[in-house]
């Protein structure tokens, strides 16, 4: 007998639930366990799956970090519309959000991965093309959302968000190894004055 659409549709959202609770395990694994201990095994624990639907799912590790991957830029994207959504229009909240995107479990989750593909050219590979299409939506929604468009058409405001973006995820890198109270970070008065220099009106 010919099964309907409808009939099987129970199915196939059991098959996408178990999908995206595997994926959040994973991302969950890097964030909080390190990309070492982010094998198939912890993220079967962690999921509370069975091992057979895991592997339906993802039939090895590769595949599974490769979708986790693209699982985790999708929520950094969502992650960081909600802060310029959220924003008060001032400039130094607007810099104190970005800053704030930089320490959260989305992005040590994604700082492992970089770690790991500084030595796994595959992984590299793998992860290149959704960090760019991760920071071209950085670029041109959220930045310009969180900023405010009048901002965001003054001609200094490119330069100033590559140059916050790229110290602030270098300064980022450090608290892996040096934990602190991110909101007291020496550097945080500096980017806001920098910000104030570059799009204030004179």
């Amino acid at each position: 007998m010919a099964t309907s659409a409808g009939a099987s549709l129970p199915v196939q959202q059991r098959a996408w639930d178990t999908r995206e609770r595997i994926l959040r395990a994973a991302v969950e694994c890097l964030a909080e366990e390190g990309y070492q201990a982010t094998t198939t095994s912890r993220i079967q624990q962690r999921a509370g799956v069975s091992r057979g639907s895991l592997l339906h799912q993802f039939p090895v590790r590769a595949d599974l970090l490769v979708a986790a991957m693209k699982h985790l830029a999708a929520e950094r994207t969502e992650d960081l519309a909600r802060f310029g959504d959220s924003s008060s229009g001032g400039l130094d909240e607007a810099v104190d959000a970005l800053w704030d995107t930089y320490h959260g479990p989305l992005f040590t989750a994604s700082r492992e991965l970089w770690f790991a593909a500084a030595h796994n050219p595959d992984l590299a590979a793998a992860l290149a093309p959704h960090e760019h299409a991760v920071m071209k939506v950085i670029r041109e929604q959220v930045l310009p959302g969180l900023f405010g468009a009048h901002r965001a058409a003054r001609p200094a405001f490119v330069d100033l968000t590559s140059l916050l973006v790229s110290s602030m995820r270098g300064v980022a890198l450090t608290y892996a190894f040096e934990p602190r109270d991110h909101r007291r970070d020496p550097n945080l008065a500096l980017w806001r004055s920098t910000a104030h220099a570059m799009l204030d009106e004179r």
